[in-house]
């Protein structure tokens, strides 16, 4: 089976146990899941999403946010990974939308990488998911899978987006990382995973890094 066989494989597989697969984290509007994708990096959906009811209740704008102290966000956040600076990130970014954004989250790439905490993965989650836009944001675990499966040599997370959207129509690009996620979660886990019971690995095999 080459490269392209596995993704036709993958990609039908996905399909098959995530036909829609919804998006994990909780928010209300566009602001609302920027902020909780800042929070998300290197700390779980669930945890997130246990923490933002409390936080968007305060402020679920820029306006409300901007009016906030560092410190009231940290301590609401604190269960989350690198919280004290992703409150100063958030605080600012808030700050910066009313400033030179109208309040309104900005729609492209450049743009928002430009604000605190925002980088290209959490760009590309936003440009996908929020705003509709052909994307394939790629994280440590999608890096993971791209590489055990095969898809791609596993050398950065840069390398590994180029391959998977090469390997897959831009139609699919939304799509595929959200099943990537919850196939990786589900079936296909970093620790203590079972290629044999894997729908996928048994198939086009299994390739780790020792």
């Amino acid at each position: 089976m080459n490269k392209k066989e596995r993704a036709e494989f993958i990609g039908k597989t996905l399909d098959e146990f995530y036909p829609n697969p919804p998006i994990p984290l909780q928010f209300s509007n566009t602001f609302t899941f920027l902020v909780a994708v800042v929070l998300s990096a290197q700390c779980t959906d669930k945890k997130v999403n246990s923490v933002t009811p409390a936080l968007f209740a305060l402020a679920d704008s820029p306006e409300k946010m901007a009016k906030i102290s560092q410190e009231k966000i940290l301590e609401i956040i604190r269960p989350c990974g690198l919280a004290p600076m992703k409150s100063a990130h958030i605080a600012e970014l808030s700050k910066i939308l009313l400033r030179d954004f109208h309040g309104e989250v900005p729609h492209t790439f450049e743009e928002l990488e430009s604000l605190p905490g925002v980088g290209h993965k959490t760009a590309s989650v936003l440009m996908s998911q929020a705003f509709g836009m052909p994307a394939f944001p790629v994280d440590t675990h999608i890096h993971r899978l791209a590489m055990r499966w095969g898809l791609s040599n596993g050398k950065s997370v840069t390398q590994t987006e180029a391959d998977l959207k090469k390997l897959f129509p831009e139609e699919e690009w939304n799509r595929r990382h959200l099943q990537f996620i919850y196939f990786g979660r589900e079936h296909c886990p970093a620790r203590h995973h079972d290629a044999q019971k894997c729908p996928i690995c048994h198939v086009v095999g299994c390739r780790e890094k020792n």
